[in-house]
Parts: structure tokens; C-alpha cells; sequence
């Protein structure tokens, strides 16, 4: 074998070392450095004070955060802790004719769903629209959610 020849092999043997790691790295679990203000007990959590919401489990946040618009002074989301009651991912609103994509029910009336980041709602947690797919997608009825201030 030439000398550039056993070269580009090293480099070779390296390349597919390096690549093992990177393969290695890509497939640990992400640890999540962000914490929420939820307890453990929560799948979803919302921060009333800072528009914020996280999904975790066991206390581990693995999505979030992401922005959320909530409840007006009007018309504001009650803090408290609730459970998924229902899903529907079509959804339009009896009372307001609005539709409410990817909605997550959780307190009566109130649900995550896709909605304005820009414009306060009726008591609902507006998302955007891939992270009220991401909700919906990953809460399941009877899920804890907590509503903090």
C-alpha cells in the first residue's frame, strides 16, 4: 500500500469512528435543562405570568417552552390543576363560531389550542400552530394539567 493510500485509510477508520460517536450522541435521550413551575404530577403546564407552557413527564420537561396567549381580564384562565377531559381536533366553538383546531379540553370550556399568540382569549391557552399539534398529539385524556400564576 502507497503511503497516501494508508493515509486515506486512517482517515477512513477515523471517519467511521467519528461517525459511531455522532451516531451514539444522536441516539442518548435529550436532558432537559429547562425547568417549569408545575409539579411532577404535570403533563402539561402553563405559566399565567410569563405566557409560557411545557410538556413533561415524571417532572422532566421534554417540550417547551413554547408561547402561549391565554384568558383576558374578561374572560381569564382559571389557575388550578385539571385533567384532559376530551380532544377534538376540528373543533368549533359553539359560543364564540370560531374554529379551534387541535383542541385539548381540560377546565369546562377551556382548552390548548391553535389560536393568536397576538390577541388575549376567553379563558382558552392559544398555541401556535405546531406546538397545538405537538399537545394534541401527546395528551391524553385523564392527563394532568396545571394552570399556574
Amino acid at each position: 500500500m502507497t503511503t497516501s493510500a494508508l493515509r486515506l485509510s486512517a482517515l477512513a477508520v477515523a471517519g467511521v469512528a467519528a461517525a459511531g460517536c455522532v451516531a451514539l450522541l444522536a441516539a442518548a435521550p435529550a436532558q432537559a435543562t429547562t425547568r417549569m413551575p408545575c409539579s411532577a404530577a404535570a403533563k402539561a403546564c402553563v405559566d399565567l405570568s410569563t405566557q409560557r407552557a411545557w410538556l413533561a413527564h415524571n417532572g422532566v420537561v421534554y417540550y417547551g417552552p413554547v408561547s402561549v396567549r391565554t384568558g383576558r381580564p374578561s374572560f381569564p384562565t382559571d389557575p388550578g390543576t385539571f385533567r384532559v377531559a376530551y380532544k377534538d381536533l376540528h373543533h368549533v366553538s359553539s359560543v364564540y363560531h370560531a374554529a379551534m383546531p387541535y383542541s385539548v379540553f381540560f377546565n369546562g370550556g377551556d382548552a390548548f389550542h391553535e389560536g393568536s399568540l397576538a390577541v388575549s382569549s376567553h379563558g382558552c391557552v392559544h398555541l401556535s400552530r405546531n406546538a397545538a399539534a405537538t399537545f394534541y398529539r401527546d395528551l391524553k385524556q385523564g392527563d394532568v394539567v396545571q394552570v399556574v400564576r
